[in-house]
């Protein structure tokens, strides 16, 4: 597939492993960032919402959507890696698996192998900090 510029948006319980809602867009003006957003909290309400301060999530519009949710916020800062530790594991396997194994030939392949990567992620794919149960088995989605 051609390089170019292409968001990609995960929002996930962390402490679950679990990715409730994934997006993808090409024009990195945010608004898929907050369209994830509002269709994770349809999922529940988190008590935190932690973020690289990337574009995916426009500062003021993501805080004050959260803010009225009484969603505490936490942004990651230099040298803050550990906190991004899972999310960043996550995109490594993703990507690996759908962008570099399958080296998709087209958008909606691109998308259908994403939608697979995520799927055996949350469904799949045991994890050694869940005591090797899957992430949907410890979220309570079978």
């Amino acid at each position: 597939m051609a390089q170019g510029c292409m968001d990609l948006v995960a929002i996930l319980d962390w402490w679950r492993r679990y990715v409730l809602v994934w997006q993808r867009s090409h024009t990195l003006d945010g608004a898929c960032g907050l369209e994830a957003l509002d269709m994770a909290r349809v999922q529940g309400c988190p008590e935190m919402f932690n973020t690289d301060q990337g574009v995916q999530f426009p500062r003021l519009a993501c805080t004050s959507r959260l803010e009225r949710a009484g969603v505490a916020i936490r942004m990651d800062g230099r040298g803050r890696a550990l906190d991004t530790i899972v999310v960043e594991r996550l995109w490594r396997t993703v990507t690996y698996a759908a962008m570099y194994l399958n080296d998709s030939a087209s958008v909606p392949a691109l998308e259908a192998g994403l939608a697979h990567d995520f799927t055996c992620s949350n469904h799949e794919r045991p994890h050694q900090s869940l005591t090797y149960r899957t992430p949907a088995e410890v979220h309570g989605i079978l």
